[in-house]
């Protein structure tokens, strides 16, 4: 209900036939409302088909004669062996490695792109990639579809979608599967700082540490997806 000086001078209609006037809708948060149920209609539509897959994390930064990209490449290559999808965000680095590790293996290799300033394309190892204007629509693709979440050695980016992914599990928003760190030296700190100050001072409960699990060992992370893959069948 509209009264008094609230009351437009022209109707919904009369706007959407005027070929005047500002084009400044377009970039208004009613509009933005269709971009973002645009976004997320095409992530499910394009995921809806995925086998079971896991997400990789790790840094864009990382070059291709890192000990981590080596890593990435076989722990994308280990999951692809074993059946599932290879998840990434699709740029360079760390998740370029992960999506040539899973299709040298035969496997499905997925990039979730998002736009950034800077120009990033996907990765010439992406076989299904996606871009996307919001964080929040990517992020939610990357959970629906996951069956567990492996972080490698990782930058910012890594660390808020690490830390998101605790979050979501922690608080039982999504159903429990494993976040596993690759890199005990890299992770290690880490880990340390969340039981001795976070847990120690109650932020956090002490059980809540486990839900990160680290090895250097990419057969083993595969072996703990599966085995919560089993655990959740029979259940």
């Amino acid at each position: 209900m509209l009264r008094g000086d609230l009351v437009p001078d022209s109707t919904y209609d009369q706007r959407l036939l005027d070929r005047k006037g500002p084009t400044d809708w377009l970039h208004m948060d009613p509009w933005r409302v269709l971009r973002i149920q645009s976004e997320f209609v095409e992530g499910f539509g394009s995921l809806a088909n995925l086998p079971a897959a896991v997400t990789v994390f790790g840094s864009a930064r990382t070059p291709r004669d890192n000990p981590d990209y080596e890593m990435g490449v076989r722990v994308g290559h280990a999951l692809a062996k074993v059946g599932y999808a290879v998840i990434t965000g699709g740029g360079p680095g760390v998740m370029e490695a992960a999506n040539k590790g899973a299709l040298e293996a035969g496997g499905v290799s997925v990039g979730l792109g998002i736009e950034l300033p800077h120009e990033q394309r996907l990765n010439e190892y992406v076989d299904l990639g996606v871009e996307f204007r919001y964080f929040f629509v990517r992020k939610t693709m990357f959970v629906k579809y996951s069956s567990g979440f492996i972080a490698l050695p990782g930058g910012f980016g890594t660390l808020d979608e690490l830390f998101e992914a605790l979050t979501l599990v922690q608080t039982q928003k999504v159903t429990s599967f494993p976040v596993i760190l690759i890199g005990s030296e890299f992770w290690t700190p880490l880990v340390d700082w969340v039981r001795t100050t976070l847990a120690k001072t109650g932020k956090i409960s002490p059980s809540d540490v486990d839900l990160m699990r680290i090895t250097d060992d990419p057969d083993e992370a595969v072996r703990i997806i599966l085995e919560a893959d089993r655990h959740r069948a029979g259940a």
